[in-house]
């Protein structure tokens, strides 16, 4: 699309400018632009005596995902020397090569996908390119010294040398064409510092990923291991409560009761674990199918009553004569909605806990709401923020009554995104909290809804935790 030759310094200083603009024409963000120009300069000054050296800007029309094509062209001359095409490939992509009669160094940078056509990249990039003005030696190593300082900040590193370089920059700002030689040469030095800096931020950042992985074993085993004999403890005190067993006297009725109760408790505290770590680790799959909120509604009033004595507390359920259309997993909604339904009725000591279901308004994007408010304790407005954390509670008197592992709200929230939607939350403290879940319809392009003769999968979401 557009050429440059490069025969001096100060064509590579010119070609560093145009890749910024081109960059940032193809909405690159700050630290992207930063990683392609020094690495296009560096690549250029490596060129430089190069016979008949040429660089060439272009958009890729054959790969899937928008890419910017940079390529240097040269005839005759030595070949490029490894520790600078090690140095650049640790910021792009970079390919040499080598050819009898044309010897190319090909860069190639992926442009984000927000979704401008090519026709418009091509205009954008072809105009940044046509802009570019001639800048004098003293602009270039201005620009060069923002840039580096820019991306140092960032990573919050060297600053006391960027520091002194800026004000060695401004106090010889008159005699810099005479300081030309050393300046660039420390610049050099920086640009090799910057490029380390970068791989050891990669560094870092993969330690993180490991730790995160470790930490999802660690819940994963820990669950599986507890299951079994937590399962044995129950399942002897359901035998020993059972009517053809052994007379207990009453104290020990209670005892027994008490040893039933505390390994349901925790079995349900390894439930809620060994989920969370399923979904942090991707190994929760999503299986859509039409669903009968109907019969969803239903299958959730029991679970929720049978569970729950509150008196005092009444649960609402929609009255769905002509329920929507939804096709999503029904054994993740089910658990998100009795989560959402078990806390409301948990934390609501009088009122009612309201379950309403309504088709977004947005044509654009299909979806279902269901809205959960009750009239409970609600959670302070300093609150609101971390409830949606790992293990946290709110604090208060409120929690020697109603016991809890803090997994409720971020489990549905993980589970509501794995299925595309969203979970937001509003409350007030002693007025009542409401809490939305959006599912979209993941089948609204040639799915109807189910007839109501379809037995929909509410066996399914019966087995979950």
């Amino acid at each position: 699309m557009a050429s440059f030759d490069l025969s001096t310094a100060q064509d590579v200083f010119g070609l560093r400018r145009s890749t910024q603009q081109a960059a940032a024409a193809l909405s690159l963000d700050r630290q992207d632009q930063v990683r392609l120009a020094t690495a296009l300069s560096e690549l250029g000054r490596d060129r430089l005596g190069c016979r008949g050296l040429e660089v060439s800007f272009d958009l890729d029309p054959a790969s899937q995902s928008a890419c910017l094509v940079v390529t240097f062209a040269w005839r005759e001359g030595p070949p490029p020397a490894r520790e600078t095409l090690d140095l650049a490939a640790k910021l792009v992509r970079v390919d040499f090569e080598p050819g009898a009669t044309v010897s190319r160094i090909v860069v190639t940078q992926p442009l984000p996908a927000d979704g401008v056509r090519t026709a418009e990249r091509r205009t954008r990039l072809a105009g940044a390119l046509k802009n570019v003005a001639r800048s004098t030696e003293t602009d270039d190593l201005r620009a060069q010294t923002r840039d580096l300082i820019a991306t140092l900040e960032e990573t919050r590193a060297q600053r006391e040398e960027l520091r002194r370089l800026n004000e060695e920059l401004e106090e010889t700002n008159q005699g810099v064409l005479a300081l030309y030689s050393e300046l660039t040469q420390e610049l050099e030095t920086t640009n090799s510092g910057v490029l380390a800096l970068h791989s050891e931020l990669d560094d870092k950042r993969r330690q993180l990923q490991e730790a995160s992985e470790a930490k999802t074993r660690f819940w994963t085993n820990i669950s599986h291991e507890l299951r079994t004999p937590v399962n044995s403890v129950v399942a002897l005190s359901e035998l020993l409560l059972a009517p053809g067993s052994r007379q207990l006297s009453n104290e020990q009725r209670e005892q027994v009761e008490l040893i039933g109760s505390s390994g349901h408790t925790l079995l349900s505290l390894v439930g809620d674990l060994l989920d969370v770590a399923k979904a942090e680790a991707g190994h929760l799959d999503v299986h859509p199918q039409p669903v009968d909120l109907r019969l969803l509604v239903a299958h959730l009033s029991g679970i929720l009553l049978s569970g729950h004595g509150h008196d005092r507390v009444t649960l609402v359920t929609p009255d769905l004569e002509r329920p929507p259309a939804l096709v999503t997993d029904e054994t993740l909604l089910v658990r998100i909605l009795r989560n959402l339904l078990s806390n409301a009725l948990k934390f609501t000591e009088r009122g009612e806990v309201r379950l309403d279901i309504a088709v977004d308004p947005d044509p654009a994007a299909p979806a279902v709401l269901f809205t959960v408010t009750d009239t409970g304790i609600g959670i302070p407005a300093d609150e609101l923020d971390r409830v949606f954390e790992a293990f946290y509670q709110v604090r208060g008197p409120h929690q020697s009554k109603r016991p809890g592992t803090g997994l409720g709200l971020p489990y549905a929230r993980t589970l509501a995104e794995l299925l595309g939607g969203s979970l937001t939350l509003s409350s007030a403290a002693g007025v009542g909290t409401q809490v939305q879940l959006r599912l979209p319809d993941l089948g609204h392009q040639g799915t109807s809804q189910p007839k109501p003769e379809e037995e929909p999968e509410t066996e399914r979401a019966g087995r979950d935790r």
